[in-house]
């Protein structure tokens, strides 16, 4: 589909790609066919331009920037099917550099040794759940119109953020080895996750016809669902390993 106006900076276009930004003219809704054909191939094999703007944007306006990026202003935006396999490269990185094991910091020697390895691999966990938070988004939100796969394209970038914000407490291990402090200092991540998503949700969705008090309480029921969702993954997880144990 052709438009007269760029999606990305409103200039006028005549042919396949603006004169002006350099978008493609013929910058389509997000489909699962083009997203199984197109975007999932073009994320795992190629490296687009704009990681360190697409960064900067998850963490100065996250929901405004998303939602422009869906409804079609994506040419300064890294992939997020590219960026999302990056961002967890970065992590296997950094988790292999930790000084403290995550068994020192939880200090649950009940668990089965399958049971300390999934929780070294959370985040793979959260990868998981990303079709699942875009199922709950989808329903919780359904006046906005959005359909299923552009609310997974929008809950990869969120879960991008939360990845990115998964990262600072094992950057802190490998610098900062005390056990005792660090137990206490877990706590960062989830409340910094909490605080993500609220603030994530609220900036995409406040643009859609939502009174203020709908829009708040949907946004408490989608990151309930979420915590829910993966609270529940890690004791079935844990409940896994316990009974391959015996």
């Amino acid at each position: 589909m052709s438009h007269n106006k760029c999606l990305n900076c409103n200039s006028e276009t005549e042919n396949n790609y603006c004169s002006h930004c350099g978008q493609k003219t013929s910058t389509h809704r997000f489909s699962l066919q083009h997203f199984l054909a197109h975007d999932l191939v073009h994320g795992v094999f190629h490296l687009d331009k704009g990681f360190l703007y697409t960064v900067k944007e998850l963490f100065t306006r996250p929901g405004h920037s998303i939602r422009e990026y869906v409804q079609g202003k994506r040419v300064k935006h890294f992939n997020a099917f590219t960026a999302i396999i990056f961002v967890l490269t970065i992590t296997l990185v950094v988790s292999g550099a930790t000084k403290v094991k995550s068994t020192e910091i939880y200090n649950q020697e009940q668990l089965s040794e399958y049971s300390k390895l999934l929780r070294d691999y959370y985040k793979l966990i959260i990868l998981s759940g990303i079709p699942f938070y875009a199922l709950g988004s989808y329903f919780i939100f359904k006046k906005t119109k959005q359909n299923y796969t552009e609310n997974l394209v929008l809950n990869t970038y969120l879960t991008i953020g939360i990845l990115i914000l998964g990262l600072i407490f094992p950057i802190i291990t490998i610098f900062y080895t005390n056990t005792e402090v660090l137990y206490y200092l877990k706590v960062i991540t989830p409340i910094l996750t909490i605080l993500y998503i609220f603030w994530f949700y609220y900036e995409y969705f406040s643009a859609f016809d939502y009174r203020k008090i709908s829009l708040v309480i949907r946004i408490i029921l989608i990151t309930v669902y979420i915590m829910l969702f993966n609270g529940a993954v890690n004791t079935l997880a844990n409940k896994i390993g316990v009974f391959l144990q015996h």
